[in-house]
């Protein structure tokens, strides 16, 4: 793939998100020292940070080494591309002070290092830590800081930043990237409306078959219902194990992702390090955590739906809020990671049972 090509696929990775591409394209020849990308999960902040690493690392080369730096920087495993993943709940204090060494230093290559930091909003106490790098770093450095939200504690970096929003993609910006991917438009439909906004998450429901009686699953639940213990256990087990279906096409998702990194290796006439690939693999066990997550939510909005449902066609207004409170609960305690076969169950045993449709 030439120079233009990369460039062209890194920046088309980027969905429904044009203000903020035009703005970083913009400033590809005279960035500042720090941006700020804030937008929801799946809003495109890792790929647009990744285009915009791309097109900086590669300013001012020749075809051959633009080429080569580009294909580097899209498997994020450019040298002069450092990727901050948090190791546990947040980035800690010492990755912190290694970002804040690494910042001083000159570029291990080019005449310009880029630094992301991913989650940032999970950032605790060590936002303290990085603050003086961020609002000052050499000019040799940028800084790429990426955060679904933007809590009051991390005010003062933000006025540091270049600040860059993402909204969540419109289902038929989703829908248009499905079917132009080769998606079938029914199935591109079924998968952008169990996204909610993600690309990402749009892109693996598009390859799994069964999203739709999965959904189909959660959408009937009320109606196997009885307030009795067996039917809330054996609804809920049945849905958790509907669950587990959508690791198959993530675990094929994930080794394509690890044969692009092989592959963009081997373009580049570089060796693959153990730390690239331990860096992978730990950012797939993540995002395998976080799409079961996703699933188990998703199946919970659905949940809310049929109730909603209800009431619309004359149903309890008392039965539809218990619903809505109870699933709330469950949502918001999934913070701590409660079992979720107990949770569920206890979730269903609440709830009012309604008639099929």
């Amino acid at each position: 793939m030439s120079e233009n090509a990369v460039a062209t696929y890194l920046w088309h990775e980027v969905v429904g998100q044009q203000d903020a591409v035009r703005r970083l394209q913009a400033a590809v020849h005279s960035p500042v020292h720090a941006y700020l990308i804030v937008g929801p999960p799946g809003s495109g902040k890792r790929a647009i940070a990744r285009a915009f690493a791309a097109d900086l690392l590669s300013a001012g080369l020749d075809e051959a080494g633009a080429e080569r730096s580009r294909h580097l920087a899209a498997s994020e495993a450019h040298p002069a591309l450092m990727v901050v993943e948090r190791d546990g709940a947040s980035i800690d204090t010492k990755q912190s002070r290694e970002v804040v060494r690494q910042a001083s230093l000159a570029p291990s290559e080019g005449e310009l290092q880029v630094i992301v930091l991913v989650d940032f909003h999970l950032v605790g106490d060590s936002a303290a830590i990085l603050l003086k790098s961020i609002e000052e770093p050499p000019p040799t450095t940028v800084f790429v800081i990426l955060a679904e939200e933007l809590p009051p504690h991390l005010a003062t970096v933000a006025s540091r930043c270049v600040r860059i929003d993402l909204a969540a993609v419109p289902t038929s910006a989703v829908v248009e990237r499905l079917v132009a991917d080769g998606v079938a438009p029914e199935a591109a439909a079924v998968a952008a409306a169990g996204a909610g906004g993600s690309m990402s998450r749009a892109r693996l429901l598009a390859r799994d078959p069964a999203v739709g009686s999965r959904r189909d699953g959660w959408y009937h639940a009320p109606e196997r219902l009885d307030g009795t213990g067996a039917a809330a256990c054996a609804t809920a087990d049945e849905l958790l194990a509907a669950i587990d279906g959508v690791m198959e096409p993530l675990e094929e998702q994930q080794s394509e992702e690890l044969a692009a990194l092989i592959g963009s290796f081997e373009v580049a006439g570089v060796q693959l390090r153990k730390g690239d690939l331990k860096k992978l693999e730990d950012r797939h066990k993540r995002e395998q955590r976080r799409v079961r997550t996703d699933e188990l939510r998703s199946g919970l909005g659905v949940l809310v739906a049929r109730y909603r449902d209800a009431l619309a066609h004359g149903g309890s207004p008392e039965e539809f809020l218990t619903a809505a409170e109870g699933v709330q609960r469950l949502c918001d305690d999934m913070v701590f990671n409660p079992r979720e076969s107990l949770a569920l169950q206890a979730l269903f045993i609440s709830l009012p049972p309604l008639r099929p449709t």
